[in-house]
């Protein structure tokens, strides 16, 4: 997928892009390449493929979700700024918060977020276990998102406390998420959440199988959860 590619597929969906956000997304595949040589935040380098793969990919949450009506977006296990960063460039008035486990990608995005001169970007070193346990952080987000971190039911346990009351988690999956949605209904239904929708789309170059969850938080999570760090891997709620 070539810039012009890019512009144009977003365009038809609604989104516009000015010619500094276009250069923030060039800078943005320059910088990640550059640390990459330093440190494994990808195993996808050529430009087309991040253009599509990541940026383009990333993006496609705003085919179903309003970003125009959110003011505060947490994603959890960020990685390399996927899919919080591109979509930030894109919806510039965005508070955005990105939660890591490692301290070498908070780095990197710290970085990143200067060189793209992007504010209101908050970014803490944390475990999602330990992270959604905070009073001042736990249910005071609008919208929180996670791609490709784990299964649905691990990520209910770490996104949906995060969550506030009549807000939204986004979960971006792959081919698997039917099977996942599936095995993961005792989740929603402990961590008070509901699907609202599955948008279920192929890239449009590469065509591989992408699925959006809309997820509402219809009622408070309760306190006990998350539970402390590695159980809702080993020990998730299906």
């Amino acid at each position: 997928m070539n810039i012009q590619q890019f512009q144009q597929l977003l365009e038809e969906k609604g989104i516009s892009l000015s010619s500094k956000q276009l250069n923030q997304f060039e800078k943005y595949y320059q910088v990640l390449v550059e640390w990459n040589e330093k440190m494994n935040l990808t195993a996808i380098t050529d430009h087309g493929e991040v253009y599509e793969k990541h940026f383009y990919d990333s993006i496609s949450a705003a085919f179903f979700q309003d970003f125009t009506e959110i003011e505060s977006m947490c994603d959890v296990g960020a990685g390399a700024g996927f899919p919080s960063i591109p979509i930030k460039i894109c919806f510039p008035h965005l508070h955005v918060t990105i939660v890591d486990s490692l301290q070498k990608r908070i780095t990197f995005l710290m970085h990143l977020v200067n060189e793209l001169e992007l504010d209101n970007v908050t970014l803490c070193h944390d475990r999602a276990e330990t992270f959604g346990k905070k009073e001042t952080i736990r249910e005071s987000f609008d919208l929180v998102t996670a791609r490709a971190v784990a299964r649905i039911s691990v990520l209910n346990e770490f996104c949906l406390p995060l969550v506030k009351e009549r807000g939204r988690f986004l979960a971006m999956k792959g081919a698997s998420a039917p099977e996942e949605l599936k095995n993961g209904e005792k989740s929603f239904q402990v961590l008070g959440g509901k699907v609202k929708s599955i948008e279920h789309f192929q890239l449009p170059l590469e065509q591989s199988e992408r699925y959006i969850i809309l997820i509402d938080k219809i009622k408070k999570t309760p306190k006990k959860y998350p539970r402390k760090p590695g159980t809702p891997v080993k020990l998730p709620l299906e």
